[in-house]
């Protein structure tokens, strides 16, 4: 072989090496999360505005991002086994949706880094040291749930000046809802309203749970943000209407299946704070050092059909505060 021959062979494997370097270096540019929720997979759309944000930040799944979805479909033990399976596969970190996905998460591993997309009060929970500073592998996004508990309550009182006995639905096998039980039955005496809590943890639950609150006379019921409630809003909706019972909720989506009326956080902001976490994670960042955001703002809506269907004549001081109203 001639001089000319052995530097042709040797460009020739420097740009082979090259060109295998550059596909090992695409392949490992590639990461790999999870994500835990308790219920069903939601629909299409919904993934999309929730992942948005995360790949207008350069995290695309599909291309550099791989996403490990499970989803429990409401079992307290598949969420448990799920998160595990998680952890085995080695993800770099984990999303959870709510505090039940969340404790599952956390007691399956103190090691991945755990992103909270939603939680009622991560510090009662136990979750973090505080919002500050987390302290552990978990950091997100918190939805306030007891400060969302009286100003929905005020809002009611507003509403329906009279109301003095209120059914709170509350999924028993959320953690959540047994350690703030005690804050909210103070929140509501001290405003001299009765609270009946009224539980259900599956679909075919929930009939007798609103059935239940109706006999014990509720004036009103007020739904909060949980998995099993938002999965199932068209037929809580209107058990709730065939019962005459006006409901405060806590997503703006069962709203619009009859209720009438919200006040809940701003999906776009809970979407772009995901988005943050997953990002700063990727490149580095400790969870123990990220302070866990709570929302800015509260988004108010008033469902009119719904008033209507109830004959109940919203205030004009509601109306004017409010972000949407159903027509």
């Amino acid at each position: 072989m001639n001089r000319r021959e052995v530097l042709t062979w040797f460009g020739g494997a420097l740009l082979l090496c090259g060109t295998i370097g550059t596909k090992a270096q695409t392949a490992k540019g590639v990461r790999r999360i999870g994500f835990l929720g308790p219920s069903g997979r939601p629909p299409s759309e919904f993934l999309q505005r929730y992942w948005a944000p995360t790949g207008e930040l350069g995290w695309v799944e599909g291309q550099n991002l791989i996403i490990e979805r499970r989803y429990a479909g409401g079992n307290a033990e598949l969420l448990q086994r799920y998160a595990e399976e998680l952890v085995r596969l080695n993800v770099e970190l984990i999303v959870t949706n709510g505090t039940p996905a969340t404790i599952a998460a956390r007691n399956a591993t103190t090691r991945i880094p755990i992103v909270m997309y939603s939680a009622g009060d991560p510090v009662l929970s136990g979750l973090v040291a505080s919002l500050a500073r987390p302290g552990g592998n978990v950091t997100g996004f918190s939805i306030v749930a007891r400060e969302l508990d009286a100003k929905r309550l005020e809002l009611l009182q507003e509403l329906l000046p009279t109301a003095q006995r209120v059914a709170v639905l509350i999924d028993p096998t959320n953690p959540y809802n047994e350690t703030a039980r005690e804050e909210r039955e103070r929140v509501y005496r001290s405003l001299g309203v009765q609270p009946i809590f009224v539980g259900a943890a599956a679909t075919s639950e929930l009939e007798n749970a609103v059935s239940e609150a109706a006999r014990r006379r509720a004036q009103a019921l007020i739904v909060p943000v949980d998995n099993l409630f938002w999965t199932n809003r068209v037929l809580l909706m209107r058990i709730a209407l065939e019962h005459r019972l006006p409901t405060i909720v806590g997503h703006r989506d069962i709203l619009e299946a009859g209720g009438l009326l919200s006040l809940a956080i701003d999906e776009a902001e809970q979407n772009r704070a995901l988005a943050y976490f997953v990002d700063k994670i990727l490149q580095g960042a400790n969870p123990a050092d990220l302070p866990v955001q709570q929302p800015s703002k509260l988004l108010l809506s008033i469902n009119l059909k719904t008033a209507k269907t109830l004959s109940i004549t919203i205030p004009h001081s509601l109306l004017l505060r409010a972000d949407e109203v159903i027509r």
